[in-house]
């Protein structure tokens, strides 16, 4: 997706930077100059002339983001840049924007509820609660805005007894029987998957890591959720988030995992390459195992950026 002027306008119009009754002069200059021409140069001294230090260091943030979306020239581009080597300046808050952007329109045509609901989990961090043996996944931000739970009926009663015993609390998970509720009450983000193995949205998240892969590298694979990794020395692996990542890590080299750990694993999937010359040689033929953990939180924080920097792809020629 190309870079629009009209992509970087949305950026102008944030709150941190759309000016306020305090706003001097200058920060109200800098401001519509941007919004008339949201690519032009921008010289230091005017940032400098800016009298509030909170709006010269957000225009300066955003300022070095757009540098980055232009140098790259399409978003998808300017995603996959941000971590190649070295640290990532670029606000979380942007990266997300940017995954969100790109899933909608990787998933546009596809019209799958259960897949745009997943797909969430890419750019919105998610609460766990386990439930007669189920990973349910809420929405973290709304439950932290809505935690009188009087306003969304069944998820409004997660929320409240989010702390204790949910074993009597009656929520409406998506499921295939009901997935297209989603699209009345997407932009609420109030709905709740379960991610357990052999639950329709384990399927659905699979097949959004799919179109991710094959958007960004070109490279056909398929993801299938598993039960357990039942090889005792397998190939390769790629935790989604930073616990899943570090257990696996433990794992391979045949650490002890303590059993409460081990419970944080919420789902475990295994992604293989139709074409064994995609990959690395040491890797061909074999499976590559996926994981997705939650913190000491409960709280669920992916890196879809993990499937782009850690797959062992074969080298491009």
């Amino acid at each position: 997706m190309r870079v629009t002027d009209d992509f970087l306008r949305a950026y102008c119009l944030r709150p941190e930077l759309h000016p306020v009754e305090e706003s001097c002069a200058a920060e109200r200059a800098l401001h519509a100059s941007l919004m008339d021409d949201p690519r032009r140069t921008v010289a230091d001294a005017e940032i400098d002339a800016v009298a509030d230090e909170d709006a010269r260091d957000n225009y300066r943030i955003l300022l070095r983001f757009r540098g980055r979306l232009l140098e790259a020239g399409t978003v998808e581009g300017c995603y996959a840049t941000l971590f190649r080597g070295g640290k990532v300046d670029v606000p979380p808050l942007f990266i997300d924007q940017l995954a969100h952007v790109i899933l909608r329109n990787v998933l546009a045509d596809r019209g799958d509820p259960l897949e745009a609901r997943c797909a969430e989990l890419f750019f919105r961090e998610q609460k766990l609660t386990l439930r007669e043996g189920h990973a349910l996944l809420a929405d973290l931000e709304t439950i932290g805005m809505h935690s009188s739970g009087s306003r969304y009926g069944s998820i409004g009663r997660l929320i409240v007894e989010a702390e204790g015993s949910l074993g009597q609390v009656n929520l409406d998970v998506l499921d295939r029987n009901n997935a297209s509720l989603y699209w009345q009450r997407e932009s609420r983000h109030d709905t709740v998957i379960s991610l357990s193995y052999g639950h329709a949205a384990a399927e659905a998240l699979g097949r959004v890591i799919e179109a991710w892969i094959a958007h960004f590298q070109a490279v056909a694979v398929s993801v299938h959720p598993v039960r357990a990794i039942e090889e005792e020395h397998w190939a390769w692996h790629i935790g989604l988030d930073a616990e899943s990542t570090a257990i696996l890590n433990e794992l391979w080299r045949g650490d002890e995992v303590e059993a409460g750990r081990m419970r944080r694993i919420l789902a475990l999937f295994r992604l293989e390459f139709p074409d064994a010359n995609a990959v690395r040689a040491e890797v061909a033929g074999r499976p590559v195992y996926l994981a997705i953990a939650a913190n000491d939180d409960d709280v669920v924080r992916l890196k879809p950026q993990n499937l782009l920097t850690n797959l062992p792809l074969a080298a491009q020629s």
